[in-house]
């Protein structure tokens, strides 16, 4: 039996012109990969396609509905693109939706929707959605309620507008290939200053810890911990999978939070606070630092850490520069706002694709107590492999955690 506030939005919905057409790209938009946070980088091979849901009969404005499940639960992402005759009505269409692929997969957890302007979608590097929730089976008819004008729901963002957000700048092509110390960016770095910073890259690697704002790996003589991050957080289809298989193996870790992805889904910032997890500063757009001024670059971290402050009530402590890229003049920003410039010694690279079983073969060769793991939240083959990854730890008695928790 179909609700009655629901059959009054789907008689809305239907006398509404149509929208993009399911799991079809709009023409002249680059099609995003499945997972992407941003543009993938050049020499990247391509990424898992996710399994899709089509709801017959369509709903209007529905773009692509994907389903990917962790072995253990099932979670769905759907992505609407809406007209602007469309958009006075996207709480009631997200909730439309929602309904319909709880109904179409009783396998499924949880419905997490993005509503974006048709016009300007462009992926999930792009312009901020207009709309998110996250809807879990439990959740579905205060989720309704709240979409018919009825009451609260504490899993959702409406986009305020373009007058309290960030500017939007475009996220970098950036592929990591270790931790890079940029001689100099757009602003000169004096030789004094870049022979100070090469000298504590230099003593954070030997000797592990924090030197000087820099942290490579943990205390040397550490025994028995590695600390476990992932960068680009948080993704909608990914992230409940990710935390319910943390969650399920007693492992914490830092996430490396991009503060764009923050904003439009603050809840998961929440959820990995609530469960023990620590998060931590990967810039507010994504991108390359050196080639910005240092006031830009100090903008990118200032504009996370108090986003995050706010999500969180705790101070932000870690900061990760993307790509491992950075300069001398932006670990001094990054000095500045008290954060520590975190890095990795143990990087799979899951953002590449490079197959399943060369994932586990290069985990297994490089995890080290004392090591720092780096994953990213949003790669299909990472979810694939974690299951593995954190029954391995276990094995070889590294306990998993945050950064926070290295001894340092």
């Amino acid at each position: 039996m179909i609700p009655l506030a629901l059959r009054s939005a789907l008689v809305l919905l239907a006398a509404l012109p149509v929208g993009v057409a399911q799991a079809q790209p709009r023409a002249g938009q680059p099609a995003a990969l499945p997972g992407q946070v941003q543009p993938i980088a050049p020499g990247t091979r391509p990424a898992p396609t996710l399994p899709i849901l089509t709801l017959t009969p369509a709903v209007p404005g529905v773009h692509v509905v994907n389903v990917l499940g962790n072995g253990f639960i099932t979670v769905a992402h759907a992505i609407l693109t809406l007209s602007p005759a469309q958009q006075p009505h996207a709480r009631a269409m997200a909730a439309t939706v929602a309904a319909r692929v709880l109904a179409a997969r009783p396998d499924v957890a949880e419905v997490d929707v993005s509503a974006y302007d048709a016009d300007s979608y462009a992926g999930f590097g792009g312009p901020l959605p207009l709309l998110t929730a996250s809807v879990p089976r439990a959740r579905a008819a205060a989720f309704e309620a709240w979409a018919a004008g009825r009451g609260p729901y504490d899993r959702q963002w409406v986009n305020p507008g373009p007058q309290a957000l960030p500017t939007y700048r475009a996220p970098d092509r950036v592929r990591e290939t270790g931790p890079t110390l940029t001689p100099s960016g757009i602003a000169p770095t004096r030789p004094a200053q870049q022979n100070r910073t090469r000298v504590q890259v230099t003593g954070a690697q030997i000797s592990g810890g924090d030197v000087g704002g820099l942290l490579y790996r943990a205390r040397r003589g550490t025994a028995g911990v590695a600390a476990l991050t992932f960068d680009d957080a948080p993704h909608p289809l990914f992230e409940p999978l990710l935390l319910d298989l943390l969650r399920r193996s007693g492992a914490r870790a830092t996430f490396f939070v991009i503060g764009r992805n923050a904003q439009a889904y603050p809840y998961f910032v929440r959820d990995m606070v609530a469960q023990g997890h620590e998060v931590a500063n990967h810039t507010y757009h994504h991108v390359r630092l050196p080639p910005l001024t240092i006031p830009e670059a100090t903008d990118e971290l200032r504009w996370t850490d108090d986003l995050l402050k706010t999500l969180t009530g705790k101070p932000v402590r870690y900061f990760r520069p993307p790509g491992g890229d950075y300069t001398a003049g932006t670990l001094d920003a990054a000095r500045r706002l008290g954060l520590t410039t975190v890095f990795w010694t143990d990087d799979p690279g899951d953002f590449q694709n490079p197959g399943d079983a060369t994932l586990e073969t290069r985990y297994r060769r490089r995890l080290r107590a004392g090591g720092i793991v780096l994953l990213h939240d949003n790669a299909p083959e990472m979810l694939d492999v974690l299951r593995d990854f954190l029954r391995y730890a276990r094995q070889q008695a590294v306990t998993l955690t945050t950064v926070g928790g290295l001894p340092k």
